[in-house]
């Protein structure tokens, strides 16, 4: 009968419940609703609505039920790992959804996950960045993001719960350089155009900087707006210890700018606002060669990250158009590094 639930997704709705009453200590749980959210091109998002009876959540709650997709990439964390990475943030003070609770039990959903609060706010950047409405607000919204990165910087290692991350003497960019050119050594299609930007990289390396937390994909899509207010920070998944300007070179790549390329961070404001925030909030002045350096990386890393998506649906078996295509992305990644080793591109950052 049409509508009716599966006896698999049934069984999965009562071991969540159980999962949630011993969680929160609740007296009673009941699943008021369950169904996947849109977005996340890595993991699945379930939202998640209950009505908790006494424990930590007594009452109406919102829920997100975060887990892997079926198939992914290799510098993803775990669910368990993301949780624990979030958790940091949010005791830190960082703006994101509050992490509950994390499970690697199979028999509750079949794959770790964790849950999370639910955060009101829209992600999709291309209505973030093309919504004339928000012009306005879009400078102070740039600042804010300055200020929320300065603060996810602030988590330096060692730190509690925090031990599974690589050190950074193994992901400083040596190493990814050299993880970059092993993939594509073993990659099919040649990129004499990156394999150039990699080179000019290694010629290039600055002078290393005390490690920090960094997020690792901090951009637009990757936050949450609700009106002008900026309501959460999203997916740790490759959140990691590094190089404070490899975020910043990151935001401002112009692979994210999702058509407003006079927007250089993230699409939605120009770099003085992110940088004054950024700056005031860490108390450290921004070097334009540091971050001419890690945009270099942050072209060749997306490009790179973008074969792999394209990768996983010609080899790995996931089935979405739109990872599909996005392998086409690394063309754009190259367009943008021969314009940025250009005598003119360097200049502009001096």
């Amino acid at each position: 009968m049409a509508g009716t639930a599966s006896p698999r997704s049934e069984q999965r709705r009562a071991a969540v419940t159980r999962f949630l009453a011993i969680a929160s200590a609740a007296r009673t749980v009941e699943i008021t609703g369950l169904s996947p959210l849109g977005g996340g091109a890595l993991q699945e998002n379930w939202g998640l609505d209950a009505r908790f009876s006494g424990g930590t959540l007594d009452g109406e709650q919102r829920l997100v039920l975060r887990t892997s997709a079926a198939t992914g990439v290799a510098a993803s964390l775990t669910r368990v790992q993301e949780f624990a990475v979030q958790k940091a943030a949010f005791t830190t003070g960082v703006t994101v959804p509050e992490p509950l609770f994390a499970s690697e039990d199979p028999a509750v959903w079949g794959k770790p996950f964790f849950i999370m609060r639910r955060v009101n706010g829209i992600a999709a950047p291309d209505r973030i960045t093309g919504d004339p409405t928000l012009d306005p607000a879009l400078p102070a919204i740039g600042e804010r993001l300055g200020r929320e990165l300065a603060r996810v910087h602030t988590i330096r290692p060692p730190w509690p719960d925090l031990a599974f991350l690589a050190p950074y003497a193994d992901s400083g960019p040596i190493q990814q350089i050299a993880r970059f050119r092993a993939y594509l050594d073993r990659h099919s299609t040649p990129r004499p155009v990156v394999e150039w930007g990699m080179r000019w990289l290694e010629t290039h390396i600055p002078p290393p900087a005390r490690p920090v937390l960094c997020h690792h994909d901090f951009r637009t899509g990757n936050y949450l707006l609700d009106g002008t207010l900026l309501t959460a920070i999203l997916d740790w998944e490759f959140a990691g210890w590094g190089d404070p300007d490899e975020d910043i070179g990151w935001l401002c790549c112009k692979g994210w700018r999702f058509g407003r390329l006079d927007r250089e961070a993230g699409g939605i404001a120009e770099r003085a606002p992110f940088y004054r925030g950024y700056e005031e909030a860490s108390g450290r002045r921004l070097d334009p060669q540091r971050i001419l350096f890690w945009e270099v990386m942050a072209n060749i890393r997306w490009a790179v990250i973008a074969m792999q998506q394209s990768d996983r649906y010609r080899l790995g078996g996931a089935r979405s158009l739109s990872t599909a295509i996005t392998g086409r992305r690394a063309t754009e990644c190259e367009l943008e590094l021969l314009m940025l080793l250009d005598l003119g591109g360097i200049a502009a950052h001096a």
